[in-house]
């Protein structure tokens, strides 16, 4: 019993289910840690990663602003180029040592799947090493976000989908395994609810996949598709899966096909919704789910 009670207590962190409540934060000394996924192609990553910490910068000044990678894969492969790159969990070590007492933690990532697990662990586990200690939610985090998105993507790429020359777009994102795949269902449904038939949502890795997202295209008929990143960077997924596997598989069909290789994390009003999650988690406390019912049974509601 004891063995299961110290295994609870040491995982609990991690699964711990949170809201939010206003509370500003305030710290002797704070840093914002961006979290990327991270890239190895130096064009995108200046146009994506370096362009959205340098925004962050200027919007945050009162902040000392660090980043990290996720992906051990692309740190590996800097670092054989000479480019240093830290894990969040390095990266928070070394905010420790350096004397931060408050931290923001926000990730470039999409959704809030297996990156952001990932990430909430890392930060469980320094919790005790800082004053306090915030996570920003990812782009796609509730409904307003996903029609924020579906409305800047639909207005970018609008001279590509028309009606007459039967031409669509198709936004390809990386997908997972996780149940916040469904996200990807949810903005395919948003952008026809909102008036863009001709848009739709795949996934590399995920659903909706290559195939029923073919299949939709069959159905109405279409001559043209528009492939476009529904990803932060425009990368080796990009390059690769998107502007040669599937282009060549969607001509082998029959259609015709372009290819925008442009990472989400270009667009400004992309980078403008992680710079007010941000802003939202400064004026924001997290809340253990557990807590507040433990306050509901004692009538404090």
């Amino acid at each position: 019993m004891k063995k299961i009670l110290l295994i609870i207590c040491m995982l609990f962190p991690a699964f711990a289910v949170y809201g939010q409540e206003e509370s500003n934060f305030t710290g002797d000394k704070a840093a914002l840690l961006m979290v990327h996924f991270g890239t190895t192609y130096d064009e995108t990553r200046e146009k994506t990663i370096e362009a959205i910490n340098a925004k962050a910068r200027t919007a945050f000044p009162e902040l000392t602003l660090r980043d990290a990678y996720t992906s051990r894969i692309v740190i590996r492969r800097l670092k054989e180029r000479g480019i240093e790159k830290q894990t969040p969990l390095e990266a928070m070590l070394r905010l420790r040592a350096d004397g931060f007492t408050h931290v923001i933690v926000q990730s470039t990532t999409l959704l809030d799947g297996a990156e952001m697990e990932s990430l909430r662990r890392d930060v469980a586990a320094m919790e005790g090493f800082f004053k306090e200690i915030r996570v920003g939610s990812p782009l796609l985090y509730n409904v307003e976000d996903c029609e924020k998105v579906v409305g800047i993507m639909a207005a970018r790429h609008a001279d590509a989908a028309d009606a007459r020359q039967k031409a669509h777009v198709v936004l390809v994102g990386h997908g997972t395994y996780t149940p916040a795949t469904a996200t990807y269902s949810q903005i395919d449904y948003m952008f026809s609810a909102k008036g863009n038939p001709l848009f739709h949502v795949a996934t590399i890795e995920g659903y909706p996949t290559f195939g029923t997202m073919c299949e939709r295209l069959k159905m109405a008929k279409a001559k043209k598709v528009t492939l476009v990143p529904l990803l932060f960077v425009a990368g080796d997924h990009a390059s690769n899966d998107i502007a040669v596997d599937w282009k060549e598989a969607l001509e082998s069909e029959g259609f015709q096909v372009d290819c925008r290789l442009e990472g989400m994390g270009e667009i400004p009003e992309i980078q403008d919704i992680y710079i007010e999650h941000i802003r939202f988690s400064l004026h924001h406390a997290p809340v253990d789910i557990m807590k507040k019912k433990e306050a509901y049974a004692a009538g404090k509601d």
